[in-house]
């Protein structure tokens, strides 16, 4: 597989690339299977990537025979076996260094600065948009003090800094055509130090919900719990015996904080007059931005659920 890199949203590809490296080294180390861990091929020079006349730089994977990746889960099978391989990642990363990695985007998962961001752009009112968003804009603030509860919590040295995917959606998961057996974690450009419950969290923002991210009609739109139940249970199965007693209490937090942060880039998006996501409609965002704030509602809704699920597949 031949992919060009994006210059433009990694703006230091040297250390994409050796994130990528470490961490793919690594895991081959412990998977001989090679349809289990991605495995860079060098180019002609050696190095991991090439840079051409055009200084667009280039790498090679290879390829993954016989499996599929899906866009969305038709069965709650499909959750637990994306959530097992990304439970395995997290697993057999559990002792590499996270803070030998870099940052490939700076402050991505810093909710407190989305927050800062927010403000910004509401302060500023770029697109005049603010008078229609009023009860967005409240709905966000009106959450800002937990917002920046993991964080904070990293900070204090309640939670670990790990070896983070950052991209933890459905599609990125490759499974084996046949049995749809779960093969193997890809699209690592994000791969750097994070939390554990981001990584959880944004799974079941992404595969766990009833409707579509764009979806205009929020009657459509809630938390499915056999969903998030069966996902909680393949990550767990992998990767709970790694995980501290702090990091698998937060793990719902990390579902609402994920889904609360993205609902506040697309706002802020919208609000700055749609500068950074790309959108189909006037409206794109915007109607982004609600479907994540109905999903948190509706985790809200079903909190004491989602808790006791987590404490019962962790066994703690």
């Amino acid at each position: 597989i031949l992919q060009k890199i994006n210059r433009h949203v990694f703006r230091d590809i040297p250390a994409l690339m050796r994130n990528i490296s470490l961490v793919t080294r690594h895991l081959s180390r412990m998977e001989s299977d090679p349809r289990r861990v991605l495995r860079l091929v060098p180019a002609v020079s050696g190095e991991d990537y090439w840079v051409d006349e055009d200084g667009e730089s280039w790498r090679t994977y290879d390829f993954l025979a016989d499996s599929v990746c899906l866009e969305k889960a038709s069965r709650a099978e499909d959750m637990r076996n994306v959530g097992v391989a990304f439970g395995r990642f997290q697993s057999m990363l559990a002792d590499f260094p996270a803070d030998t990695l870099l940052e490939t985007i700076q402050r991505f998962h810093d909710t407190p600065n989305r927050y800062a961001l927010l403000r910004s752009a509401v302060e500023a009112d770029a697109a005049g948009r603010l008078h229609s968003v009023r009860t967005e804009v409240d709905f966000a603030l009106e959450r800002e003090a937990e917002a920046g509860t993991m964080v904070q919590m990293l900070a204090e040295g309640t939670l670990p800094l790990r070896v983070t995917h950052n991209d933890t959606k459905i599609n990125n998961v490759m499974l084996d055509a046949k049995t749809h057996e779960p093969l193997c974690v890809i699209d690592l450009d994000t791969v750097m130090p994070g939390l554990a419950g981001n990584d959880f969290g944004d799974s079941i923002r992404s595969g766990a919900s009833t409707a579509a991210e764009d979806e205009p009609d929020l009657s459509l739109v809630r938390l499915s719990l056999g969903y998030y139940q069966a996902y909680a249970e393949g990550f767990l199965s992998a990767c709970g015996k790694n995980l501290t007693q702090s990091e698998i209490h937060t793990l719902p937090l990390g579902a609402k904080l994920m889904t609360l942060e993205c609902g506040v880039r697309f706002l802020t998006d919208y609000l700055s007059g749609d500068t950074y996501f790309r959108i189909l409609r006037p409206t794109h965002n915007l109607d982004r931005c609600r479907t994540q704030f109905k999903l948190v509602s509706d985790m809200e809704s079903k909190w004491h659920i989602m808790e006791e699920m987590i404490l019962a597949k962790a066994g703690r």
